[in-house]
């Protein structure tokens, strides 16, 4: 069974959610400002033989902070040392997923002494301009006639009066279809918020024009990257990480952002087979 509690670190207060037993893997979900809740169930196939530790970040789900409260990149990344701290681990076996993966990157370029491996799943982009063309094949799969047309057909239907919990759902569903490759399978996606405010702080923090792969080369640590071959982040920016990583590389078939719901088992078999285990 998971264990909750919550860990006061560097003046604010984090919601930490452990589960299995064995080495500690440290999961870092996406967003940012989003938590980690929309990672399950798929991710926690992985607590077998070995700990999952995830926490939600700072500014997100669970780990909420005053409005005053910094919460850019560097804040994340030294949160996640203070972290390291109060678990009295040496080094971190660190599994990334989407922009969590890139703060997994931030982490190891910040503190490379402190990472024992890196698993990195449907990373975001380690380069400013792939982001914006990330963004602008997101735009363009979100809107398809289909979508509009499911759009209008949930707006016609009356049932955000009838049935509210439904509506919010639908409407969710909708939001992040375009991250899939069958957008059927949003269904089995746990639905999530991303707080605002984080997300545009942490991305304003890394600077116009960054590119963290020159120095991911000075990196020498066991490292995989994991992609679907649909995701709406093209495959060259993902097999570009893993190369400036000296990574193996991945490639999930059928999968588009969300290869814990979208090939479950291809997912799992990849990352059992690298992160440790007891």
């Amino acid at each position: 069974m998971p264990t909750v509690t919550t860990r006061a670190i560097r003046g604010v207060e984090l919601l930490e959610r452990r589960i299995g037993s064995g080495p500690e893997v440290v999961v870092l979900h996406g967003g940012p400002g989003a938590h980690h809740d929309y990672l399950l169930p798929g991710f926690d196939t992985l607590a077998r033989g070995r700990t999952l530790i995830y926490y939600d970040q700072r500014g997100g789900g669970r780990s909420a902070v005053g409005r005053d409260v910094p919460v850019d990149s560097t804040e994340q990344v030294e949160d996640l040392e203070a972290l390291r701290v109060v678990w009295g681990l040496e080094r971190l076996h660190l599994c990334g997923y989407s922009w969590g993966a890139l703060l997994a990157i931030l982490y190891a370029l910040t503190y490379p002494d402190r990472v024992a491996s890196l698993a990195l799943v449907s990373p975001a982009p380690a380069r400013d301009d792939e982001r914006a063309s990330y963004e602008a094949v997101l735009a363009a799969r979100n809107a398809t006639p289909e979508l509009a047309a499911e759009r209008a057909a949930l707006a016609a239907s009356g049932l955000k009066l009838s049935d509210p919990a439904s509506h919010a759902r639908r409407l969710f569903e909708l939001a992040v279809a375009g991250y899939f490759h069958d957008p059927a399978k949003v269904r089995d996606l746990t639905p999530f918020r991303v707080t605002g405010r984080t997300q545009q702080a942490v991305w304003a923090s890394l600077g116009e024009d960054y590119d963290f792969r020159p120095q991911l080369r000075a990196l020498h640590l066991p490292a995989m990257v994991l992609h679907g071959d649909d995701d709406p982040i093209p495959v060259a920016t993902a097999r570009a990480t893993a190369e400036a990583l000296g990574a193996e590389f991945v490639l999930l078939p059928d999968s588009g952002h969300v290869p814990h719901v979208e090939a479950p088992r291809e997912f799992t078999a990849a990352l059992d087979r690298f992160l440790p285990s007891a």
